[in-house]
């Protein structure tokens, strides 16, 4: 018999959904919750998964989790897979007293509290078996918690590093002039969606200190609307040479088409899509000794890794790379051989089977379900 897996997931991005479709060409029975609305629905469905349509439209809504528990009873799984917040509270309300074996997705530093209530009813709860944390400094966060003494046993967390595919990234790319940026500039990317904790702010403050020689164009991707992102432009010196494009369906091809990549995250990072996207397409990054970041940058080799909320290492970074020429291909080529080997959606199928394989090593095993 095949272990049979629940698996729940918002945000169908790539990396997720070959993951899933990959567990399920290595023979995990894989059935997924995911909105049809999602932009990689139908890769799910035209890989022979079962997929259910069903949205969460708060942390704990009642008629989701009746539909949950009533296809977790109809599919005797084994594995409950919950891959963000929201599926996790409202799965693990649903798979009360049932035989079901729960993961949880965890892909940021921090933010939870043994004196926080929501804490204990999503990734604190000792219902869940198993955390996987897309980082090591995610497994780190929660080996420090304090009081120790209410830490989780370590055997809960495992590390596994969401994969990507070179073959993802080979799309051309954009055309910046387009968005208003000269054929002349040295553009600088940073995708992101604003949040203080993103650090964009000293990525701005970077620029003022970068030599008048240096052509830097900032490209800010994504959800930038933020009045406070606004207000910082500008009250900068630097104002005329930063570019806010919004959000972009094919932002990496945008990052591809600039000369750096920054992501100068100040807390909380865990893994940035954003970060693997550049490197890719091997455009050097810049990132802080932030969360995760470390784990994919290699300070030196295919990138820098700089100090949290230090404009001026970011300015230096960035005049470097602008010098060098050379140096910035090297550390393009390095960026997207470290992607291609170290970050591989192959290991994540094989690393997220075995873990399968461990929580449930007789899949023919009886076990007591109720009935509806």
């Amino acid at each position: 018999m095949a272990i049979r897996s629940l698996c729940i997931i918002e945000d169908a991005d790539r990396p997720t959904v070959a993951t899933l479709i990959g567990m399920h060409n290595a023979g995990i029975e894989v059935s997924v919750v995911c909105p049809r609305s999602r932009p990689n629905f139908r890769l799910l469905l035209d890989a022979g998964l079962r997929v259910l349509d069903i949205s969460f439209d708060r942390n704990f809504d009642r008629p989701a989790q009746k539909a949950l528990r009533a296809e977790l009873i109809r599919g005797r799984y084994h594995i409950l897979h919950a891959f963000s917040s929201r599926p996790l509270s409202n799965g693990l309300a649903a798979a009360k007293a049932l035989p079901v074996r729960i993961i949880a997705y965890r892909g940021i530093v921090g933010n939870l509290s043994f004196f926080d209530p929501i804490s204990w009813q999503r990734y604190l709860n000792p219902r869940i078996d198993k955390i996987v944390c897309v980082a090591e400094a995610v497994r780190q966060w929660f080996l420090r918690m304090r009081p120790a003494f209410l830490r989780m046993p370590p055997t809960r967390l495992v590390t596994i590093y969401k994969g990507h595919d070179l073959e993802w990234y080979n799309a051309a790319p954009a055309n910046l002039v387009e968005a208003g940026i000269p054929a002349d500039a040295f553009a600088i990317a940073c995708t992101a969606a604003y949040r203080p904790r993103k650090g964009i702010d000293y990525l701005i403050a970077a620029l003022e200190y970068l030599p008048d020689d240096l052509p830097a164009h900032l490209v800010l991707i994504g959800n930038m609307d933020d009045e406070r992102m606004i207000e910082r432009i500008a009250r900068s010196p630097a104002s005329t040479r930063i570019h806010r494009i919004g959000f972009k369906t094919d932002a990496p091809a945008w990052t591809a088409a600039c000369d750096v990549f920054c992501l100068p995250s100040i807390k909380r990072e865990g893994l940035a899509r954003s970060i693997i996207e550049a490197m890719a397409y091997r455009i050097t990054p810049i990132v802080t000794d932030c969360g995760g970041s470390p784990e994919l940058v290699i300070d030196g080799d295919c990138g820098f890794v700089v100090p949290v909320k230090d404009p001026r290492a970011i300015a230096g970074a960035i005049e470097k790379l602008y010098r060098d020429p050379a140096l910035r291909r090297r550390m393009g080529d390095a960026a997207r051989t470290r992607i291609g080997t170290h970050f591989r959606n192959e290991d994540t199928v094989r690393k997220t089977v075995a873990l399968y394989e461990e929580l449930v090593p007789d899949p023919g095993a009886e076990r007591r379900w109720p009935g509806l």
